[in-house]
């Protein structure tokens, strides 16, 4: 998650979740539904690849080319 003026609390409420479901998704412990994720998109005001990029895989291991 994008560090910014908002609390745990404060985007936990405008998404409708709970403070605890914010922080299990910070820690990569919770798997949020596509829904979800287009919320914290919309009001993070961030990109999905920028909030939930997997940054120890490489495009080869997801089978991706260009």
């Amino acid at each position: 998650m994008e560090k910014g003026d908002l609390t745990q609390m404060e985007l936990a409420r405008r998404i409708g979740v709970t403070r605890q479901t914010i922080s299990l998704i910070e820690a990569g412990k919770y798997n949020p539904t596509i829904k979800l994720c287009l919320q914290l998109s919309k009001v993070l005001g961030q990109p999905l690849d920028r909030l939930f990029w997997l940054e120890d895989t490489s495009e080869r291991e997801w089978g991706v080319t260009r």
